[in-house]
């Protein structure tokens, strides 16, 4: 099953600081290119332009996020950031993130979308190759950039409905969780 995407805005702020503070040390200095500590990972997230940015969530059960995407914009081009907890790999999130992130950004104008990466993460090295990205790897470090098509009405058509397919998914987890937290509730009584 394809993971559910969904674009978040700035009452995700909290939770996205959560979902990177949530990850190993190690999977930090892959994500942000060395290692960082938990103020200059909530300083990154606090910079973050909900508005002019975009910022991609799945989340599980239970309305943690698992996997997360920053699309940072500029001129032509926009930058992309991807993390997903460790539990939660091999399922297609990271490919998920990446796709819809592209989406969105050829959805905005944007010509090229670039993730830049240390060459040993293997994941997004496999992520980046699988979602059409050129990739040079020079010192340790890798880039990798996808030219994007212009938009067509198709893309903005997917684009909308991968939107209302994420709200659904959010609402029915809120709901089962909201019913799982009355049950356990009931049951302490």
């Amino acid at each position: 099953m394809i993971p559910t995407v969904q674009r978040v805005g700035n009452s995700a702020r909290e939770p996205f600081l959560a979902h990177l503070i949530a990850l190993p040390s190690e999977d930090v200095r892959l994500r942000f290119g060395s290692p960082l500590a938990t103020p200059a990972i909530a300083a990154y997230v606090e910079r973050i332009d909900f508005e002019r940015d975009a910022v991609f969530a799945v989340y599980d059960d239970s309305l943690a996020i698992i996997g997360a995407a920053h699309v940072g914009f500029f001129d032509d081009a926009a930058e992309l950031g991807v993390s997903v907890l460790p539990s939660h790999r091999g399922h297609g999130i990271g490919t998920a993130l990446v796709a819809r992130a592209s989406e969105h950004a050829r959805n905005r104008r944007t010509m090229r979308l670039y993730m830049h990466c240390l060459a040993e993460n293997a994941a997004m090295m496999t992520i980046a190759r699988r979602t059409g990205m050129s990739i040079v790897v020079n010192a340790g470090e890798a880039d990798a950039h996808l030219a994007l098509p212009p938009a067509s009405p198709a893309s903005v058509t997917r684009e909308y409905f991968s939107d209302q397919l994420a709200l659904i998914d959010y609402a029915q987890k809120a709901h089962i969780d909201a019913l799982r937290r009355a049950a356990d509730a009931v049951g302490k009584q």
